[in-house]
């Protein structure tokens, strides 16, 4: 297969005629884009303007020491003892070291591929560098052009493309990378050369054919699996980064598919891009598209050079590799023969210190010296044509680059229109949550059928309410698996600052709105007149705001526990345990004054309790409305069975006894003294709607910072 030379088209040739010549009448900052020619010897008399270097990098883990159960044999324990803790041990955990003393540099216009066994530590190294280790688990420096790489430089001019590929499945192919580019593309930057950025990107990455195609997932039909993984690197080289890193992107591919992506990795490479990438095996084909390789075994180098070079290396090791044999297949090989030997790979990893260091002494005067400063490279990318977002002419290198390429309102439009776009091309999750709103309100509204105005009447108005109220944030439990789903996603455009975390969260709470306010509506609508509800207009237009404001902290509550919980199934218990005590101390089942003390606390966390005395206080608030008139005082009682003229010498009796005529007509027992039965008497009931909206608010914010401190996407 013939490699692609530098006389290939590049990202530059490609957005020629994207924002070349910035506009003074209007004010246009878009960086001028320049054709940058990439032939061979244009790339050996230039000096390379990026060079990424890692030195010592070592970086470990505590992990759980396995427990050796002995039996003794004839009364004596047969057991060997094993060694005693090292420092920083104990008799519980070790520890295991995953990267040792890894250094490396990798330049622009160049295919650094990180190779080894599972296990090796490719992926751990690639994380490594890509700064996704929890700052001060990691030795060594990670510098760029020999100045220290700040994280948050790093963040905007690098990208990093997971091993899943993780993208929305009914999106197209051109409306994925249309999204990615509003996100991460300078603000200046009109819509109509965005667009002609994404047609650019779907040429140099062979995706012309299935452009207007959606993604796919298991239920729907999409791309293939190439196509896939060139889409997700699609979505990360948008703003065209500096520096691209590829945890295993051949993993899953057939050869044929594998090569297409190592071809447009070239490609981007030749473009002006350091890219870095893990990969488990390459095939011949693939091995001649890389430029330098690195060869890991348990976490030690035990090759560090151009490919071209493994045949020299082995053979000077003492272990030529045969004619027409895969020199990584053979490399492989004999790493895994010299794991499973007493000394492991030792004398490899010694060798090839001693092997280095001579080759470096013969090729330091042919290396090209590297002059530019990290701000001067940045600022020739940048002219070239890196789209890096909105740059300025600060001194810093850290300041060439905004945090985030668009304001917070712009990232809310986007993301919300991409939310509505999803859930317009998926009905069946609606409807099935709608159906079963409506459903729930038929046969509740069927079983409490107009209601009358007798104590028993008023016993079923309140289970009626309990259960309702209930059922609401039950049905809110259809939102756990949403951000579940999305997580990875999430995690993986805000890792980079696609976007900021708070405009996720304000998004997600505006697209919810409108599906909340119909699913309100409509159960209101179905239960309140069937049922016999009190307050005419008024009493109906509070109804629906108590559901409305029931669904809005229900869903917040449960999109909380979705950024707590990764997993849906136990997600789904946590959320019907909680819902279950909030129910129990809702005051339902025991009023609030006969709450013990010790729990009186959870009454009032209870998300049900508010929205329940809210519509308690909506139907029973009126004074002059009577539940319970004379005779009617026995209908709860044993005594309900007898006849009326018994029940009338009783209540005759009863007014002698306290001294008030009470006939049948008397009213006994009127709206608030049930309240007071109920023990709804410690808020109003807008205070009621005001603290259930507040709960909502509450948990969004509680979302907010499991976002914030829970999804930074690093090892610890």
């Amino acid at each position: 297969m013939e490699t692609t030379s530098y006389d290939a088209p590049t990202l530059g040739h490609l957005l020629k005629s994207v924002g070349d010549v910035r506009k003074e009448m209007i004010g246009d900052e878009t960086p001028v884009h320049q054709v940058v020619e990439m032939s061979e010897t244009g790339m050996g008399s230039r000096p390379l303007p990026f060079v990424l270097a890692f030195n010592n990098l070592t970086y470990s883990v505590k992990v759980a020491r396995k427990m050796a159960v002995t039996y003794p044999v004839g009364g004596v324990d047969t057991a060997t003892p094993s060694p005693g803790p090292s420092a920083g041990e104990n008799q519980f955990t070790r520890t295991k070291v995953l990267l040792n003393d890894i250094s490396g540099e990798a330049r622009d216009g160049e295919i650094l591929a990180v190779l080894g066994a599972s296990g090796s530590g490719k992926s751990t190294l690639i994380d490594a560098i890509a700064n996704r280790i929890a700052k001060g688990r990691l030795k060594g420096t990670v510098t760029l052009n020999g100045e220290k790489l700040e994280s948050r430089l790093q963040k905007v001019i690098s990208a990093y493309v997971m091993q899943d590929d993780l993208l929305f499945p009914m999106l197209t192919v051109e409306e994925t990378l249309m999204f990615a580019a509003e996100f991460r593309l300078p603000r200046t930057l009109s819509k109509s050369k965005k667009m002609m950025r994404v047609q650019a990107l779907i040429d140099q990455l062979g995706l012309r054919n299935a452009a207007k195609t959606m993604i796919g997932d298991e239920g729907h039909r999409g791309v293939s699996g190439g196509e896939r993984r060139r889409v997700s690197i699609g979505v990360d080289i948008i703003h065209d980064p500096i520096i691209l890193f590829l945890d295993e992107p051949t993993s899953g591919l057939d050869s044929t598919s594998a090569c297409m992506v190592v071809n447009v990795l070239q490609r981007i490479a030749q473009s002006g891009s350091i890219v870095m990438m893990s990969i488990h095996q390459p095939s011949y084909r693939i091995l001649g598209l890389l430029d330098r390789l690195i060869l890991l075994s348990r976490g030690n180098t035990v090759f560090n050079g151009s490919p071209r070079n493994l045949p020299i290396f082995f053979s000077d090791y003492g272990h030529p590799i045969p004619e027409n044999e895969n020199p990584t297949e053979f490399a492989l090989d004999l790493i895994q023969e010299l794991e499973g030997s007493p000394g492991g790979t030792r004398s490899l990893v010694d060798f090839n210190k001693t092997w280095q260091r001579r080759n470096n002494q013969n090729r330091n005067s042919n290396t090209p010296n590297n002059d530019l400063s990290l701000k001067e490279a940045i600022s020739a990318s940048i002219s070239r044509g890196k789209l890096v977002s909105g740059a300025t002419t600060d001194s810093s290198p850290t300041s060439l680059v905004p945090t985030f390429a668009n304001s917070f309102w712009v990232e809310v439009a986007v993301l919300s229109k991409r939310a509505i776009m999803n859930s317009r091309r998926m009905p069946e999750l609606f409807a099935v949550r709608y159906i079963a709103v409506v459903f729930t309100g038929f046969i509740i509204a069927t079983i409490f059928w107009k209601l009358d105005d007798s104590p028993k009447g008023v016993q079923e108005r309140i289970g009626f309410f309990s259960f309702a109220m209930s059922t609401i944030f039950y049905v809110c439990a259809e939102a756990l698996p949403i951000f579940i789903h999305e997580r990875y996603i999430f995690m993986r455009e805000t890792a980079y600052n696609a976007y900021r975390r708070s405009s996720y969260v304000m998004s997600h709470s505006l697209t919810t709105l409108p599906s909340l306010v119909l699913l309100s509506f409509s159960f209101a609508v179905i239960t309140f007149w069937a049922v016999g509800l009190a307050g005419g207009v008024s009493g109906f237009f509070f109804y629906v705001l108590v559901i409305f404001a029931s669904f809005w902290a229900g869903n917040s509550f449960v999109t909380f526990l979705s950024g707590v919980v990764t997993n849906v199934m136990l997600g789904f218990t946590v959320v019907v345990a909680i819902l279950a005590y909030f129910l129990l101390f809702s005051g339902f089942f025991i009023s609030r004054d006969r709450i013990p003390p010790y729990w009186i606390w959870f009454h009032y966390l209870s998300l049900i309790k508010y929205p329940y005395d809210a519509v308690l206080q909506n139907e029973f608030d009126d004074p002059n409305k009577c539940f319970v008139r004379g005779l009617q005082i026995f209908d709860s009682t044993p005594l309900g069975g007898f006849s009326d003229e018994l029940k009338m010498r009783l209540l005759s009796a009863m007014s002698g006894v306290l001294g008030v005529n009470i006939t049948p007509a008397t009213c006994v027992t009127t709206g608030p003294d049930i309240l007071k039965m109920q023990g709804v008497t410690d808020l109003s009931k807008w205070n009621c709607i005001w603290i259930i909206v507040a709960w909502g608010f509450f948990f969004r914010i509680l979302f907010y910072f499991t976002l914030l401190f829970g999804s930074k996407n690093k090892r610890r």
